[in-house]
């Protein structure tokens, strides 16, 4: 995959909660959504956690719904 750790930073933190940006390349916007994605973020990442990824195709908003066996996220909705 494409996770680069140098293009996640945080936008804010309050009482457990991060909120996060991933700035991710082209062609890697539909890959932010598979599970494992960012398993080289999971030691940072809590359940519950929402991720902003932008990119030249556009943009996603998505809850992390649990960290073991791989980072798996959600569309938040």
């Amino acid at each position: 995959m494409d996770f680069a750790i140098r293009d996640l930073s945080v936008l804010a933190y309050a009482q457990g909660f991060t909120l996060w940006h991933y700035k991710a390349r082209p062609g890697v916007l539909r890959q932010a959504g598979v599970r494992g994605f960012f398993d080289d973020a999971a030691d940072m990442l809590t359940t519950g956690d929402i991720v902003m990824v932008s990119s030249p195709e556009g943009a996603r908003i998505m809850v992390v719904a649990g960290t073991e066996g791989g980072v798996l996220t959600a569309e938040l909705g």
